[in-house]
């Protein structure tokens, strides 16, 4: 560091040969940093002028400090600058444990360093927008003004005509169905759902102790005849289904379907719940079932799933306005309101265009790994969808789901059993999240494991003599 030769506070000596300049750059202020050179609260120098002196592009030094940020090594300070967090420590990086949890169904992390500063530069900027305010208040029950009106700008390509005064915000769409059903249904009434259902309504269901009766599935989804059925015999309060990208399945109900669904419901005075928890990754999404019969569905937009799990926040419509009431209530009785910090930075990410940016990063790296699992798993026991971050596996003869489970855990490897989402006899199959491996080799290597077991039979595993 010397201030007469290179005219900024800090400049490291980095070449081309070093690889990547901007991760150069991270790695000379980690060794500056850990030998005492720069210590805790030093001010780095504006990126525009670090560029210049080290005649590289200024985009480089922005990822360059956008890369020592996800380190931890520094902090920004709106409209102060960069500066040094503590001299002591080691970039934060995840805990190996081990095992390559694909049992968990997550978008899979987004590699661009640019638009990662970009989503954390939107969280620094409510500092000066909002203030000590947004950290020391509560808010109604429903949501804020404005973040309800991003929740309907978020909303408003599938659902033409959407407007604020239908959209509540909720904490996450667990939260949401668990206020939605204690609405809906009382112990003892029945609610119907797929046959192969989300493992979180199945705990809301029994927590409630409401009953749950299984409509069936074919290929392509819910079929309209098994909900006709199960609406006569067991007269349901609401069907809950996922209509795009099907959880585990990955099936997207056509929409004849969607039409003939809607016409059994109201046939028989049933609400829907439309979780909508995928619905934002299609790039020509069919259209959703709220739009098809808005004053029949009650509709839920997560955002987990298609653009941050930590935020949990998700998006209910209601099918009209007497029953605005009442979901407030029970949203305030069950969870008191969502987080108004997590709303903020939902809202904020919608408004400037980074929720955009995000998703269509996430459908990149969907299809990439998409690819990868086409190429290595066997394509006449998987059900999916290219625009899907999860992998339905038939097992076939020979394996059990539970003999399967366990030995993939054996060697490192997590997947969820059928069991976790049958509401009925579970078929012989699993469960693969693509988004959960830290990387597309990391998600290969575990395929290529999965594959290889498959292809073998569990006796030749048997150690008993």
């Amino acid at each position: 560091m010397d201030k007469t030769i290179s005219g900024v506070s800090w400049c490291p000596a980095v070449r081309k040969a070093d690889g990547p300049l901007y991760l150069a750059i991270a790695d000379a202020l980690h060794a500056d940093i850990l030998s005492g050179k720069l210590r805790a609260g030093v001010r780095l120098p504006p990126q525009r002028a670090l560029a210049e002196a080290l005649a590289i592009d200024f985009t480089t030094v922005t990822r360059a400090y956008a890369e020592a940020r996800k380190r931890g090594l520094v902090e920004g300070r709106v409209g102060q600058g960069t500066y040094v967090r503590a001299p002591d420590l080691e970039p934060r990086r995840q805990v190996a444990s081990g095992l390559v949890d694909m049992s968990m169904n997550l978008p899979p992390c987004i590699e661009d360093a640019d638009l990662a500063a970009r989503m954390w530069e939107g969280i620094r900027r409510l500092e000066s927008s909002d203030g000590i305010d947004l950290l020391m208040r509560y808010q109604e029950a429903g949501g804020a003004g404005r973040d309800r009106e991003a929740g309907a700008q978020w909303l408003s390509s599938r659902l033409k005509g959407i407007t604020p005064d239908r959209v509540l915000v909720c904490p996450g769409a667990q939260g949401t169905l668990l206020a939605l059903l204690g609405l809906l249904a009382t112990p003892g009434e029945t609610v119907c759902a797929e046959a192969l259902t989300y493992p979180g309504l199945r705990a809301v269901a029994a927590h409630l102790r409401i009953n749950l009766a299984a409509v069936a599935m074919d290929g392509d989804g819910i079929l309209p005849d098994s909900f006709e059925q199960v609406c006569r015999e067991s007269r349901p309060k609401a069907l809950y289904c996922t209509p795009t990208l099907h959880n585990p399945t990955t099936a997207t109900l056509s929409l004849e379907r969607r039409h003939a669904l809607i016409a059994i419901a109201r046939r028989h005075q049933v609400a829907i719940i439309e979780d909508d928890a995928y619905g934002a990754l299609p790039v020509r999404p069919l259209p959703p079932l709220a739009s098809l019969a808005p004053d029949l569905v009650y509709h839920i937009a997560g955002l987990a799933k298609c653009l941050a799990p930590a935020l949990r926040i998700a998006y209910l419509v209601a099918p009209d306005g007497p029953a605005m009431p009442g979901l407030n209530s029970a949203i305030r009785a069950t969870a008191s309101m969502a987080s108004p910090l997590t709303a903020a930075i939902a809202s904020r990410w919608i408004l400037d265009g980074t929720a955009e940016a995000v998703v269509a990063a996430i459908r990149r790296e969907t299809a990439a790994r998409q690819s990868i699992a086409r190429r290595i798993l066997p394509a006449s026991q998987i059900r999916t969808d290219p625009e899907a971050f999860h992998v339905w596996l038939s097992l076939g003869p020979g394996w059990t789901r539970a003999e399967f489970c366990a030995r993939l855990r054996s060697e490192g490897i997590g997947v969820v059993a059928s069991d976790a989402f049958a509401l009925g006899p579970a078929p012989e199959a699993v469960r693969l999240g693509l988004g959960a491996p830290a990387s597309r080799d990391r998600l290969a290597e575990s395929l290529q494991i999965v594959a290889d077991r498959l292809a073998q039979s569990p006796a030749s595993f048997s150690m008993v003599v």
